[in-house]
């Protein structure tokens, strides 16, 4: 996403070293990636650059990197309106520099890294869709994607944002389109009654199924790791790759 940019591994306050973080933008238009710390060590890198077309950055992150999230932004600018509505979508409090995580709807690259010796990573569709997106590592360990673009099919009661011409460039979640009119107790949100494994299946999610069927590896909502194939794991320490617009 960002001009080629090779960063050598530092060490974190917390005395690990780093690991390397690779984030390509492979759309033919620019995409602003954001950058989000959950909670422990940073990365030492910025939490938000304009990524022009077919361009990278590499950078370090901590071996222990935990609740780290990398999402893509759409048609941002931020001279006048720095802040979560500066981008048609995924935008983020402090603008161009996120500060707080996107706003829906945003695909997102989701990290816990060095877990008790696991790495555990995903592509989640819990705050809903807005670019392609894809997990890769160094370790031989499995790809995490939603590689298609879910805008144009994205059902109506869900579709939106849109870009200048019309495109539809987000497809939110039902929790986010709150189809059942109260997100604090909510079989699409699992919220209140609603808010565990037993309670939530994904068979009372609304259109589960539109994203699962199209990115069967993705995290596509609270608890889909029922299915499988929503987080990933790799024991082998690797280097990862976070792609936009991966090759189809």
């Amino acid at each position: 996403m960002k001009r080629a940019f090779a960063v050598s591994s530092l060490v974190f306050a917390s005395g690990a070293l780093g690991r390397s973080m690779t984030v390509y933008n492979g759309c033919p238009f620019t995409v602003w990636p954001g950058m989000y710390t959950g909670s422990g060590a940073a990365p030492s890198y910025s939490t938000g650059w304009e990524a022009a077309a077919y361009t990278s950055v590499t950078f370090d992150v901590p071996d222990n990197w935990t609740a780290g999230r990398i999402w893509g932004r759409r048609d941002c600018d931020f001279s006048t309106n720095p802040g979560p509505n500066s981008c048609v979508d995924g935008g983020c409090n402090g603008g161009l520099e996120c500060t707080q995580p996107g706003v829906p709807p945003a695909s997102l690259a989701e990290f816990t890294l060095d877990a008790n010796g696991v790495d555990y990573y995903d592509v989640s569709l819990v705050d809903g869709y807005n670019l392609p997106v894809e997990i890769t590592n160094t370790g031989g360990c499995s790809v995490a994607s939603c590689p298609v673009d879910l805008g144009p099919n994205c059902p109506a009661a869900l579709q939106g944002p849109y870009d200048s011409t019309g495109f539809p460039v987000g497809c939110k979640s039902a929790c986010d389109a709150n189809l059942d009119g109260d997100p604090s107790n909510s079989a699409n949100c699992c919220s209140g009654q609603y808010d565990t494994a037993a309670t939530c299946p994904p068979s009372g999610v609304a259109y589960y199924s539109y994203f699962k069927d199209n990115c069967p590896n993705s995290y596509c909502y609270a608890y889909d790791e029922s299915s499988g194939t929503a987080l990933w794991t790799c024991s082998s320490m690797p280097d990862y790759t976070v792609t936009f617009c991966p090759a189809s």
